[in-house]
């Protein structure tokens, strides 16, 4: 029986981008599937009382700089030496997280490889518009379609729905993992996933 992986995904958290190819790996390894679940970041903290760490910690001293530490052995053991900081964090996402909503679950990946190094490694303005649509189209999307949706008062509502749900769960970030109704959150838990799929 194949397992899947649920993953609650916002594009504004590094750690999405920083998780998203060890996680597949790591689904290959094991034959798995992931089952991308889009929800606003923002949200999630408005309704848990969470806030991103490097403004939650910023009186805390030597967390944020070994925050830091961590971050850059990942991205040196999983070679993600491609990651740059965007000048533009934190950004609004909620306008390319409904339209990873609107879209086909079998599309949900190939529009997130589409964005991710965009956002990440090419440090682009994804609240601009223009550039946003430009990014689609080069990725091959509808631009104006997808464009379109984000004001369907359906995928607005499902995007609420799926905030609350995870909230419900017991997720308060980005990203957070299912496993066998197990909850696992950040990218330091791909161990724990690993073994939870070899059971």
């Amino acid at each position: 029986m194949t397992k899947t992986i649920e993953l609650i995904f916002d594009f504004v958290s590094p750690n999405a981008y920083l998780i998203w190819q060890p996680l597949k790996a790591l689904a290959d390894k094991h034959g798995a599937t992931i089952e991308v679940i889009p929800a606003f970041l923002g949200g999630m903290h408005k309704l848990t009382g969470n806030a991103p760490p490097f403004i939650r910690d910023a009186e805390v001293k030597g967390k944020n700089p070994y925050a830091m530490l961590e971050m850059n052995r990942f991205i040196t053991k999983h070679s993600l030496t491609k990651f740059q900081m965007n000048p533009h964090f934190p950004f609004n996402t909620i306008s390319l997280q409904r339209m990873l909503v609107a879209l086909k679950p079998e599309k949900r990946a190939t529009f997130i490889e589409t964005l991710l190094p965009a956002i990440w490694e090419e440090q682009l303005d994804v609240t601009d518009t223009e550039v946003l649509g430009k990014i689609l189209q080069d990725g091959g999307f509808d631009a104006q379609e997808l464009f379109a949706k984000t004001q369907d008062p359906a995928v607005k509502q499902e995007l609420m729905d799926n905030v609350e749900n995870a909230v419900e769960r017991g997720a308060f970030g980005i990203p957070t993992m299912y496993v066998d109704g197990e909850m696992y959150f950040g990218k330091e838990r791909l161990g724990q996933i690993d073994e939870q799929l070899t059971s």
